[in-house]
């Protein structure tokens, strides 16, 4: 039996070595000896930043009457609430009895990773790491303890800022994001699991990643796990460039995909945060989507481009600006609307009583609406239609593409906030394929909006059904568009 030294021969050829044959020492060349001289080392910029990075530890003050649901390490904790997991059940010491008042007790509620932002302690971190803690404990690189100030924290985009009673404390240096490609090495540093100032580097892997409504996200290839979350993501120079925030993750653990909130974005929300305490955004009150290839193509858009409105608030600045469920936002304050996501993003940056300009798509032509900006508050929920029409006798044109439609009631338009439209009692054949079902109700057909039935018939009836047709339809809260093929 032959063995082989796998780390002594790792640099030659095996392939003839079984067959008796000579062994072939791969001589590297020019290009791999500069590409090896050019692999980053890191220390230099480890050792500049590592010293603004800071551990942060929470606590929560529990009633011992109402227990405090296990004894949990803290980074476990963590671990389970940030990924969603269910808690598991940890017995607990029964407290002993006291014949007095009972006392509040701290426990361990959680551990994250922050840096610092301004000398006089001005500290960065994600709103999760700080969320519902009753104490926040921050711990410098020189093992210096502060108990911080929670002065803000917003949810939407996962930033928070806190203070601790320091001076001369060494802050980050903030990176330009716009200066960031693909591919360029990154450095996070954080404490994973309560390990502090721990260095993971990777490359990033993409950028304005669509995760979330007010973001677009860094995604790189760096380890993250549990604990680094609020950390700062490092380019090269030692600047941060970014808060890392999420992971994708089947397991938990790090998979190599994580998530970074860009720096610029960050900064915006910390100095609202530090300002005010809180951050102002914009809203207009729709509920919109992506636009399709297909429905693009079928409705005269030309290209996937927009914010397709599925519903409109009632009263909300859209409503009252004109905008209607079935149009295609496709720019804001004269700025394209490339993707469906741009656009919370456009309006939420815009100083609420901001009057801006919507361009929409709408049946085959654009207009023009004005609108002013609002404040954003929690989402309302739309009115769902309970009654159900009475059903008209069955229509030939309707029938020709699969469908039994009929007119809507006074009450089911007042529920449902629509102007006019068609019941879709029942859908086959054409229709069926294209996802329309009974309940559905039929706004538009060939960009051409129709009342009631009898319009209905005069579209239809007038269409090549030879074509695809686009059809604007309402189910439940939402506006959408599919297209009927012809039966082949």
């Amino acid at each position: 039996m032959i063995r082989f030294n796998w780390k002594r021969w790792s640099a030659v050829t095996l392939s003839g070595v079984l067959l008796g044959t000579a062994v072939t020492t791969l001589v590297p060349t020019s290009a791999a000896w500069a590409q090896a001289r050019a692999l980053p080392d890191f220390a230099d910029l480890v050792e500049q930043a590592s010293p603004s990075v800071v551990n942060i530890r929470t606590l929560e003050k529990i009633s011992p009457r109402q227990g405090p649901g296990g004894q949990m390490d803290p980074d476990m904790l963590e671990f389970f609430r940030r990924f969603g997991l269910p808690m598991p059940n940890v017995p607990r010491q029964t407290p002993p009895r006291n014949h007095g008042q009972p006392q509040d007790e701290e426990q361990p509620r959680g551990v994250g990773s922050g840096f610092i932002l301004t000398a006089d302690g001005m500290i960065m971190t994600n709103a999760h790491v700080v969320d519902g803690a009753d104490e926040v404990i921050v711990t410098l690189t020189d093992k210096r303890e502060f108990k911080a100030k929670i002065i803000g924290a917003d949810k939407r985009s996962d930033v928070a800022v806190v203070k601790i009673e320091a001076t001369g404390l060494p802050a980050v240096k903030v990176g330009d994001v716009g200066r960031l490609r693909v591919g360029e090495w990154v450095v996070a540093i954080g404490s994973p699991f309560g390990l502090e100032n721990t260095v993971t580097a990777g490359i990033v892997s993409a950028k304005q990643r669509d995760t979330g409504d007010y973001l677009p996200f860094i995604q790189t290839d760096v380890a993250i796990n549990p604990g680094n979350s609020g950390g700062p993501l490092l380019n090269m120079r030692g600047e941060v460039v970014g808060i890392n925030s999420q992971i994708y993750s089947r397991s938990g653990g790090s998979m190599g995909i994580s998530f970074a909130i860009p720096m610029d974005e960050a900064v915006r929300v910390s100095e609202q945060l530090r300002a005010n305490g809180r951050v102002t955004r914009g809203r207009i009150g729709v509920q919109i989507d992506q636009v399709t290839k297909e429905v693009a193509e079928s409705i005269g858009l030309g290209k996937p481009q927009g914010a397709l409105v599925r519903a409109v608030e009632a009263g909300a600045p859209a409503d009252k600006a004109g905008v209607e469920a079935g149009d295609i936002i496709i720019k804001f304050d004269g700025k394209p609307v490339e993707k469906s996501s741009d656009l919370p993003r456009m309006v939420g940056s815009t100083k609420p009583g901001t009057k801006s300009k919507l361009t929409v798509f709408r049946r085959g032509s654009t207009k023009e609406l004005n609108v002013v900006i609002a404040e954003i508050e929690p989402d309302k929920p739309l009115v769902k239609t309970t009654d159900k029409p009475g059903k008209s006798p069955k229509t030939s044109a309707a029938q020709s593409i699969g469908l039994v439609v009929s007119d809507l009631n006074e009450t089911a338009r007042k529920e449902l906030q629509v102007k006019g439209g068609v019941q879709v009692d029942s859908a086959a054949d054409a229709a069926a394929r294209a996802g329309l079902r009974e309940g559905d109700v039929i706004m538009a057909v060939a960009n051409t909006a129709v009342a009631n039935v009898k319009d209905f018939e005069t579209v239809v009836a007038g269409l090549d059904k030879s074509k695809p047709i686009n059809v604007l339809f309402r189910r439940g809260e939402w506006s959408q568009y599919t297209v009927i093929r012809p039966s082949k």
